[in-house]
């Protein structure tokens, strides 16, 4: 049964707090505004992005809440009491609307966006950008990972070399991006994600031989014997011990599930193992690879044949070794119903303007081809003229047979409650799933991958331009 953590109204920069109490001392907490929650630049040199964290930081957002010693707290700091009375009565009455979780998400679309009073909304930056942006770094990780296994099961490893309790929400979004378990048993029982572990090396170095431990393993665990075959000597000792162990288990009735190779040469071991394991006539038994793998080394494994059933990754999954950050940013979009820009001598940090939705079009076999953000009023049937505003603001007629489009701005709050309960987590990776499939080869690629076109329709365009004009000429 998944479960979700309630978080203080104290999770928060404190920029955040002096900024709402200014709009509250000032008459402003009331303003309506819009805020929209999108990333610039697609993780680890890909095209795309797994939404992530999405029913967590919803649930959060709706459990926000101050308590009598954290006001307490913020009045040492010299907040106002009156400011101070009003969060003690804190509670979110806005709307939400963004992407499903697990859905397949580009540079510059709204993976959320909030429509709520201007102190409410403001105070949820940080908040949401700290769940978003890491659960969805991890999930892309770790579909990245999935598609390199090529159908071989993947599985997050990676509790002890995790930031703290960080494993936990790494854990959820590695599911949501394709992990077949976790290692981490927390995270097992408060999601429902299936368990999976064996040993490590000290079991069989607390034992006077490795045959011991093994023996010792095979015997309390007959149905489901994993052995770890490289403390001493993978070929010379850890595989005879092993096929050892799976004669004496067939002999139960049982069988060696497993054997798993944590060092050395992957691609060597695993293919002397896999054919000393089938000449002795273990040819069901499986092989586990782990040591510092992603991506990339699954690939190449993979493409020289190593014979590996599963692979254990750990550090490069929980801690995206090789970008541990996503460049999510939460902008204010509209504000007292007038459309808002933040303008910057560096283009990709202009902000799209007003209340938009995101508008993905496919083609007539159901894969993705363009996104389109226009205004939440706009007719998708009614596009024509579409910008691509990183390429000089090229523009393009959408094609005439591009009939089938999916909403990807949905209702997920109203008034300060949920829309609908979230889905299990199985459903949402199912979804993930399913929806990267609808993604384009070219745009899945781990090196050299396609950008997946992402356009503005003409009316929001246009609008953009006359906001920066107005904005150059004076200022204002």
């Amino acid at each position: 049964m998944e479960t979700q953590p309630l978080y203080s109204g104290l999770y928060t920069d404190y920029y955040e707090l002096t900024m709402a109490q200014g709009y509250y001392l000032l008459g402003m907490a009331d303003i309506p505004a819009v805020f929209d929650l999108y990333f610039r630049t697609s993780p680890f040199g890909g095209a795309y992005a797994v939404a992530a964290g999405c029913a967590e930081a919803i649930e959060a957002v709706l459990h926000l809440s101050f308590s009598d010693e954290e006001l307490s707290y913020l009045s040492g700091l010299g907040f106002h009491q009156d400011f101070l009375s009003y969060l003690k009565k804190f509670r979110f009455t806005g709307d939400i609307d963004g992407c499903r979780e697990g859905e397949i998400v580009f540079p510059s679309i709204p993976l959320l966006r909030i429509n709520a009073p201007l102190l409410q909304a403001q105070l949820l930056e940080s908040l949401l950008l700290n769940i978003i942006n890491f659960q969805t770094l991890i999930a892309t990780k770790t579909m990245r990972m999935v598609c390199a296994a090529s159908g071989r099961p993947v599985i997050d490893f990676g509790l002890r070399r995790a930031q703290a309790q960080a494993s936990i929400a790494a854990a959820r979004a590695a599911y949501i991006g394709g992990a077949a378990g976790t290692s981490n048993t927390l995270a097992a029982y408060r999601y429902g994600i299936p368990a999976v572990g064996t040993h490590a090396h000290s079991w069989v170095q607390g034992f006077q031989t490795e045959y011991e431990a093994f023996s010792a393993y095979a015997r309390l665990y007959p149905q489901s014997t994993t052995l770890l075959i490289d403390t001493y000597d993978t070929l010379r000792s850890g595989l005879p011990n092993a096929i050892s162990i799976a004669r004496e288990l067939e002999a139960t009735g049982n069988r060696l599930r497993a054997v798993r190779i944590d060092s050395g040469d992957l691609l060597m071991l695993s293919k002397q193992v896999r054919s000393s394991l089938d000449a002795a006539g273990f040819s069901y038994v499986r092989i586990i690879a782990s040591d510092q793998l992603d991506e990339y080394r699954i690939a190449d494994l993979i493409s020289h044949n190593a014979p590996i059933d599963l692979f254990g990754i750990g550090t490069r999954l929980v801690c995206a070794y090789d970008q541990p950050a996503l460049d999510g940013v939460y902008k204010l979009s509209e504000c007292n119903n007038r459309p808002c820009i933040k303008c910057s001598n560096d283009p990709s940090k202009t902000n799209l303007p007003s209340k938009k939705k995101v508008v993905r079009y496919c083609t007539e076999d159901g894969k993705f081809y363009c996104d389109v953000i226009m205004f939440d009023d706009e007719d998708p049937k009614a596009q024509e003229r579409v910008y691509d505003l990183r390429f000089a603001d090229y523009s393009m007629q959408l094609p005439n047979h591009l009939t089938s489009f999916d909403l990807i701005t949905i209702p997920l709050v109203r008034a300060g409650r949920s829309v609908a309960d979230p889905p299990p987590l199985q459903d949402i990776q199912a979804y993930a799933s399913q929806r990267a499939s609808l993604l384009p080869e070219e745009h899945k690629r781990l090196t050299d991958a396609a950008p997946y076109p992402v356009y503005v329709s003409e009316r929001l365009y246009r609008l953009r331009e006359s906001l920066l004009i107005r904005r150059n000429n004076n200022g204002e």
